[in-house]
């Protein structure tokens, strides 16, 4: 219950029900706050404690200044967590850890259980084995269950031994397409209070939700489970950043178009740690889908949230996904009570600002390698030849230790270099050769929710059948929908079809091609790539296309609407403009062009509003937790703690509270530290912690070999994020990691300055050897470290291998966070300088101190002394990034689940 300092406490009377709830216009200030920042008020006014929230929280809230830079900490108290099976096993494997440690450390193992609804939705694990065959679908789903059994055994016993806790079985969508058409409620009931529907998840494109005026973003599996056991999150008030939006989106644009528009926007404008929130008379015309799409890529602009306010189209919205009436009034009524629906004449004060006009907006792709890196798609193929001289090139000194340029190193003439690879296969005999686009996937939350983009996909496909085109032999190609509504509306339509026609038939409900999950290319093709080393490339409608994260041999990848992924499956080739050239010939030989075959925006609305009906949700939904015959049959362990199977692969016992005491050791210097890595900018989670596939050759696929698991059975890093000697296995060994301490060379190399010589390494066997010699570690790093997904195991991995802290010129939000989480110190080199700038080549002796300063509270700066191996000494102040005292509670415990299970034992 509130101490309720405000007076807010009222009741609201929607049709027959009364409701408690929290009046933010209780507070001087609210008016003029935007509306992300409302909703964090109503959350301080109703959890104010007098402790943790006190009235002088809300009242710097209230009073926010808008010009300020981010200094009050506040404590936010998410509604629910979401999360997805890729982390959500590593987070109940956790919390099945916690549960025996809080047994032997005297307490009550039921204390661990979460105290807000907490629903995991299994869409990361089926992977695009089989395709182009009307039983894709069903022979994909057959095969993971069978890589999968432990680990869904595992979910189930979770579900029933864990209160609050629901996992939707597998084959029934996407996490963020679930949760927008069914687990978000956008107004929340509970114990008789109305309150905002908040979520944080434990996958970046939580902010999905933002869309239908859900507030939440994603975060690292560790927060998340700390957010389910009732731990607040701690953050600092942020700063907001309007984006007005006016006009309309032209004809031949699409929301895929929009969003990438954005991303490279808000990417140059810099957002990072900001709440981005949409306003102005333009709303009003953005459907809700594209709504989703823009909050959605939220994690690419870098922002927070990317959150629009609550309108009439978003009660339409939720009585066609079959919401009942009484929770659509609830909504609409809460809203409007407390001032959160959408009001143009309006105007919120923000931070900064920023405009667009839709009508601006026109159809663009991106890559090869960013979702920020826009092209226009007519100059798309001239793009693609300027980038290629940085795949193709042999003259490794040109080549930078990572990324590739991000300046394209043109080639003569804007010429492209050929190398073509003949290739025989069941489809015939044909040539490959650079750009050829090997991959063709309609996949991820971000699009395959919309249904615009999705009935654009299928028109083209029947416009293109019916014109005699058809996709290039060399293709792959996939259709992995966010939920099941997606194949029903397509089916009705009549379109499923044409795209069967092309291939497209559906291979599952899930992440697929996005995550990492497309699956081998044949054997044929993959020998071709290898033997040509033919920078392939492939595209795909998600949200992610970095370096090594799509598939092995595909080393440029393009993100682009549904429709595009068709357009350019027809072309087979990137050297191509879509915009001038013919996809092909027709039945009668004539040229087909891309013009010749694009639907209408009439036409694609006229099948939506014909297609799309609220049965189809209610239908779809009604058993959304029940799952198949083959998800009813897994046996279900049994017991309030989990019984370990020690000769599991997939499910181990996390190592995190072995030995540890009552209370914390104090925090200590760091002295004679070695560099781990030493790596350049815009290095991901992917490349810390990858999700793809395990390399025979690898220290994980080594272990695996060892406990008897063949090859063909090693499944992926991401499914295996329950076992951890696999997991720390594969930190840093995504195969397009350049560690500069390694040059020459690709994947998780290093150097071992325990043996003589330092002879180049795997990451995994230094880091045993430095730990059997006790030596410490440190990561050298450049901008944006730790960008992309909310991986936790790139932070629990860095942990593992023994790494005490990473020095960076600047950090995504969720990595640095998740650093703290696991006990990992992330520092700053000082403004302007880098690792190169001081010349430190990672060959030095690195040693800390100053942090034993967090022992009583937050030092500004650490000192950092690095010795080279002939005796030269380099010093600097990094900034300690311990950037509010919660973060530093979490820091001297070792890690937030540490100081969770203290806390619990304290009560």
């Amino acid at each position: 219950m509130s101490t309720d300092s405000f007076g807010a406490r009222d009741t609201l009377r929607v049709g027959d029900s009364e409701y408690d709830i929290y009046r933010i216009d209780r507070v001087e200030g609210h008016d003029r706050l935007p509306y992300s920042l409302k909703v964090l008020l109503e959350n301080l006014l109703r959890n104010e404690d007098g402790a943790d929230i006190t009235a002088d929280h809300i009242r710097a809230l209230g009073s926010w200044d808008p010009t300020a830079k981010p200094s009050t900490e506040i404590q936010f108290t998410p509604a629910r967590v979401i999360m997805q099976d890729f982390t959500g096993v590593p987070c109940v494997v956790d919390l099945a850890t916690m549960r025996e440690a809080v047994r032997d450390l005297g307490g009550d193992p039921a204390q661990i259980n979460p105290l807000a609804p907490a629903e995991l939705v299994i869409d990361h694990s089926v992977i695009v084995d089989f395709f182009g065959h009307p039983d894709s679908f069903k022979r994909n789903v057959e095969r993971e269950y069978e890589r999968n059994r432990e680990r869904y055994q595992f979910l189930r016993w979770g579900q029933t031994a864990f209160d609050e806790f629901k996992v939707v079985p597998p084959g029934t969508g996407i996490v963020h397409q679930v949760n927008i058409e069914h687990l978000a409620r956008v107004v929340m009931t509970r114990e008789g209070t109305a309150y905002p529907d908040t979520c944080v998840g434990t996958d970046s494109h939580t902010t999905m939700e933002n869309g239908i005026g859900v507030l939440g973003w994603g975060v690292g599996g560790i927060e998340a489970e700390a957010a389910m056991l009732g731990q607040p999150i701690s953050m600092l008030i942020p700063r907001v950043l309007g984006f007005k939006l006016t006009g309309d989106l032209p004809a031949g644009a699409t929301a895929t178009d929009l969003v990438l528009t954005i991303t490279e926007i808000l990417r140059e404008h810099g957002v990072v740690g900001k709440f981005v929130e949409f306003y102005g008379d333009g709303v009003a015309s953005v459907p809700v889908a594209d709504r989703s799409t823009l909050g959605n890529m939220s994690p690419e602009f870098g922002s927070t949230c990317a959150i629009f306010p609550i309108d009439e189209l978003t009660v339409d919205y939720l009585r066609l996904t079959g919401r009942d009436e009484e929770q659509i009034g609830l909504v609409e009524a809460y809203a409007k009570a407390q001032g959160l629906w959408h009001d143009p004449s309006r105007e919120a004060r923000y931070s900064e600002y920023l405009e667009l006009d839709l009508s601006t907006v026109v159809p663009s792709i991106a890559g090869p390698k960013r979702p920020q890196d826009r092209i226009s798609l007519d100059n798309a193929d001239h793009q693609w030849r300027r980038d290629i001289a940085n795949y193709v090139s042999t003259d490794e000194g040109s080549r930078e230790s990572f990324p590739a340029s991000d300046t394209p190193a043109e080639t003569p003439n804007g010429d492209r270099p050929r190398d073509p690879q003949t290739v025989k296969n069941e489809n015939g005999e044909f040539e490959l050769d650079h750009g050829a686009v090997v991959i063709a996937a309609i996949t991820s939350c971000t699009n395959t929710s919309n249904p615009y983009v999705m009935v654009g996909a299928g028109l083209l496909a029947k416009n293109a059948v019916e014109a005699g085109l058809d996709v290039k032999p060399w293709v792959k190609t996939s259709l992995a929908p966010g939920s099941q509504v997606v194949t029903g509306y397509l089916t009705r339509a009549g379109l499923s079809g044409y795209l069967d026609k092309l291939g497209f038939n559906l291979v599952g409900y899930g992440c697929t091609t996005c995550i990492g999950n497309s699956g081998p290319l044949s054997e044929e093709i993959s020998a071709a790539v290898r033997s040509g080393d033919l920078a392939v490339t492939s595209v795909l409608s998600g949200n992610r296309n970095f370096e090594g994260r799509i598939n092995p041999d595909v080393k440029m990848n393009y993100l682009a609407s549904p429709p595009l992924v068709v357009a350019y499956a027809l072309a087979g080739t990137m050297d191509l403009n879509l915009t001038t050239d013919p996809l092909g010939k027709g039945t009668e030989g004539q040229d087909v062009y891309m013009r010749d075959i694009w639907p209408s925006l009439e036409d694609i609305r006229e099948v939506v509003e014909g297609n799309i009906g609220r049965e189809m949700f209610l239908s779809e939904y009604a058993s959304v937790f029940e799952g198949d015959e083959t998800w009813k049959g897994l046996p279900i362990p049994t017991g309030d703690t989990f019984e370990w199977e020690d000769a599991s692969t997939y499910v181990r016992k996390a190592p995190y509270f072995e030995g540890m005491p009552a209370t914390p050791a104090a925090v200590e210097d760091v002295s004679g530290a070695r560099v781990l890595a030493k790596l350049g900018d815009s290095v991901t989670t992917d490349h810390i912690s990858p999700a793809g596939a395990i390399k025979a050759d690898s220290p994980a696929g080594e272990y695996l070999e060892s406990k008897g698991v063949s090859p063909k059975d090693f499944n992926s890093y991401g499914s295996r994020r329950g076992n951890h000697e696999i997991m720390v296995r594969g930190t840093f060994a995504n195969i397009r990691l350049r560690n500069q301490l390694a040059p020459g060379t690709e994947g998780g190399w290093t150097r071992d300055y325990t043996r003589a010589e330092a002879p180049v390494t795997t990451i995994y066997e230094a880091a045993q050897n430095y730990a059997a010699a006790e030596v410490p570690l440190v990561v050298l790093a450049g901008k944006e470290y730790g960008t992309g997904s909310s991986r936790d195991w790139a932070a629990k991995g860095t942990r593992l291998l023994g790494v005490k802290a990473v020095i960076a010129e600047s950090y995504e939000r969720i990595h640095r966070s998740n650093l703290i989480g696991m006990g990992v110190l992330p520092l700053q080199f000082p403004e302007g300088s880098s690792h190169e700038s001081l010349g430190l080549s990672g060959e030095e002796t690195v040693s800390i101190t100053g942090m034993t300063g967090i022992n009583d509270g937050i030092p500004e700066t650490v000192r950092v002394e690095a010795v080279s191996p002939d005796g030269e000494v380099t010093e600097f102040d990094a900034t300690v990034r311990l950037d509010t005292p919660g973060e530093a509670d979490y820091f001297r415990n070792g890690g937030i689940l540490q100081y969770v299970l203290r806390n619990l034992l304290d009560k």
